[in-house]
């Protein structure tokens, strides 16, 4: 099977093949897909997923993510691009002032669509919202910290291998390997711990 990855980011693009190197072939495929608003960052990926089979009429998967945290009652949630853009790292630090609990967590939705219908993977990274720390990365790395280190004191090659994108990576890679021809099962989410 021939897989495109609907993204405008090249990037994305390059780290879903290399999770797939001998078992698919990867295409990268730049289409703008409306984005539905919702709590639910499966559900945005699942409708940018119907958008794009449609256009596309082939197997394909897209992403979406979302930031949330505990004591903002999952805010910014999976408006985390639109909040970044805004507010960004400082704005979000400035609502935690004086907070205690520190404790967020990053989200993404993979939804694999093909002419059997639309699959969401999910993986879940715990972490903890912290003053910001580190070199690397984009977006809220350098606040959240995963293990006491935050995404942007980590190497791209180490924070690939941990993140929430390669947790639903990993998902849809084993279901893809097990479970492709029998059907479509419901969500399948990766949240390992320290100690899985």
């Amino acid at each position: 099977m021939k897989l495109a990855v609907v993204t405008g980011n090249p990037n994305k693009a390059r780290e879903v093949a290399a999770c797939f190197a001998g078992v698919l072939e990867v295409e990268h495929v730049a289409l703008d897909c409306p984005e539905l608003r919702d709590d639910d960052v499966g559900e945005i990926a699942r409708g940018k997923a119907e958008f794009a089979y449609r256009t596309l009429s082939r197997p394909l998967i897209v992403d979406d993510t979302g930031l949330f945290v505990d004591a903002l009652r999952g805010f910014p949630g999976s408006y985390a691009a639109y909040v970044q853009k805004t507010i960004g790292n400082a704005g979000i630090l400035k609502l935690m002032e004086g907070v205690t609990d520190r404790s967020a967590r990053f989200e993404t939705a993979i939804a694999f669509a093909d002419e059997r219908g639309i699959r969401v993977f999910r993986g879940i990274l715990p972490g903890t919202i912290v003053t910001p720390r580190g070199e690397e990365g984009f977006g809220y790395d350098p606040i959240f910290a995963y293990e006491g280190r935050t995404l942007a004191e980590m190497p791209l090659s180490e924070k690939s291998r941990v993140s929430h994108r390669a947790r639903a990576l990993e998902a849809f890679r084993a279901w893809v390997e097990q479970d492709s021809g029998h059907g479509l099962p419901g969500d399948r989410t990766v949240n390992r711990t320290k100690n899985e």
